[in-house]
């Protein structure tokens, strides 16, 4: 202002080295975390496109396996034997009545002795019930070794070629291979005449059914008499089936998937055809899931309340570190824990008198739907208590203080301000604790019983208390048996990629929501 000039300064030479370094610096942190990240990207679409590649491959082969069991005879014979199998569980459903006849009869103080006394006469039905299907029973063993050879014969007729969909509908099939199968289905007049018999055997049975004194028991027999009915209602359409029988019919390329998604059996191994269907699979993996959820939710959810808005600093200093500490235990300790203790606890339970109201009481199985899900249960406590925590703690301290400020209590707080507020991340806590539980594999595949077939569900909640098994158990169980490149191989791919599509949707509904969460908060 005075005519003076200003001189403008460069920093000084330290300062410029000072300033490069720090940019160096945070361009070396970028590029290190960067290139993690990367890593991680890469990686998880490596194992996307490997899942894919291997488990794709897998339809190919189970189309031709549907090929052959159609033009080979085995889908005729298959259809004889459901019925012939049918039978055999009515028969075993009458065993699990007298079982229970027996135990209401000594309850009422009658001996052993006296009690098997007491049951001749029902023991009379259930023998000619089970003998009313000795001959389909013989039939179709005589026909499953007619097939049984047809099969091997169209195998090495059809050799080593492509069946994919551009392919024929069957397989090539020789003169011998027709002249069996023929011989199969001329099998027809002795299935209608050994039919009409066991109905007519059947139908006496139950015309003169036999006394039961126990209540439990008699509910029993009367779910048996009415599945037999049902049973005997569909002959009809059975023996239909057999005449509209044809093994020359196309098997179309859509029915490999189909066959996949909603066939109820997987039967590796097999003498007389694999079937590769994630039905029981997927509902015991869903079961297990249910009953952990229902188990860890309360316990989780609960204690992060606790913790969160009501316990002293001592009780949150010693609480939470020993729910967190869970996580760390090993799932083959909680699985020999669930074993040793939790099953065999369950099954002492169910022997108890106490109990005796239960209809599916006693349980003949110690490792079931409930042991496996209680321990997965508790292994997802602290998923769920840790992220539903830090829920209940981001709610802004304004929202309890207007509460109170208003006149509510702590308990009308955290019920009406505190946990609506951060419901939406309790619910992703809730969803992540599903993943979490969805794919674990020691303990289910330890606790679960390992038998694949659907449970009864007539049962009602007895359902819960049979033996399953699971996608991630299946792919430990029989993962490292299978010959590579095999369509057990495949298969086995293909559950886990619907496995590897469960929870991804399951984590990104739990974003989806932990997202809305942060928006509401905000």
């Amino acid at each position: 202002m005075n005519g003076s000039t200003v001189t403008v300064t460069s920093p000084p030479a330290a300062h410029k080295v000072a300033a490069r370094g720090g940019r160096t610096g945070e361009a070396l942190i970028r590029l290190f975390f960067g290139g993690n990240a990367i890593i991680a990207v890469v990686v998880l679409v490596l194992i996307t496109l490997f899942l894919f590649r291997e488990g794709f491959g897998f339809f190919g082969g189970n189309l031709q396996n549907l090929r052959v069991y159609r033009s080979g005879g085995l889908e005729y014979v298959d259809i004889i034997r459901d019925q012939a199998d049918a039978n055999s569980a009515l028969s075993r459903a009458l065993s699990d009545v007298r079982v229970k006849e027996l135990r209401g009869l000594m309850q009422k103080g009658r001996s052993l002795d006296e009690a098997n006394g007491d049951l001749g006469a029902f023991d009379q039905f259930a023998t000619a019930f089970s003998d009313a299907g000795t001959d389909l029973a013989g039939l179709v063993s005589d026909l499953t070794d007619q097939a049984a050879a047809v099969k091997e014969q169209t195998m090495l007729g059809s050799g080593a070629a492509s069946v994919g969909p551009e392919d024929g509908e069957t397989p090539s099939v020789t003169p011998a291979v027709a002249a069996t199968v023929e011989s199969i289905r001329a099998s027809y007049p002795d299935y209608e005449r050994i039919t009409a018999t066991m109905s007519e055997a059947l139908r006496n049975l139950l015309a003169n059914p036999p006394a039961l004194t126990t209540p439990l028991a008699q509910e029993a027999f009367n779910r048996v008499n009415e599945k037999t009915r049902e049973y005997l209602a569909a002959f009809p359409a059975q023996a239909e089936r057999l005449r509209a029988w044809d093994p020359a019919k196309p098997v179309r390329w859509h029915q490999a998937i189909t066959a996949f998604l909603f066939d109820q059996r997987w039967i590796t191994a097999s003498f007389w055809q694999d079937w590769y269907g994630i039905v029981p699979l997927l509902v015991g993996s869903i079961m297990v899931s249910i009953v952990a959820l229902i188990l860890a939710v309360p316990f989780g959810v609960a204690s992060a309340i606790y913790v969160s808005e009501i316990a002293t600093r001592p009780e949150q200093r010693l609480i939470k570190p020993y729910i967190e500490f869970i996580a760390a235990i090993p799932s083959v300790v909680l699985g020999f824990f669930g074993i040793a203790v939790v099953g065999q606890a369950i099954r002492t339970a169910s022997e108890s008198t106490w109990f005796h109201w239960v209809s599916f009481f006693p349980l003949s199985e110690r490792l079931n739907v409930f042991t496996a899900g209680a321990l997965l249960g508790l292994m997802a406590v602290p998923t769920i208590f840790t992220l539903s925590e830090d829920a209940l703690r981001n709610v802004p301290r304004g929202f309890k203080e207007a509460s109170y400020a208003l006149g509510a209590n702590r308990l009308q707080t955290i019920g009406r301000v505190i946990v609506p507020a951060s419901l939406s991340g309790i619910m992703s806590a809730i969803l992540l604790g599903l993943g979490r539980v969805i794919g674990e594999t020691m303990v289910v595949l330890l606790c679960a019983g390992n038998r694949i077939a659907i449970p009864d569900f007539t049962q009602g909640l007895g359902a819960f208390f049979q033996p399953v098994h699971t996608m991630t158990g299946i792919i430990a169980q029989e993962m490292g048996e299978v010959v590579r490149g095999s369509i057990h191989y495949r298969a086995l791919f293909m559950v886990g990629l619907v496995l590897f599509a469960l929870t991804l949707l399951i984590n990104l509904a739990a974003q989806r929501i932990a997202a809305r969460y942060r928006m509401s908060i905000g």
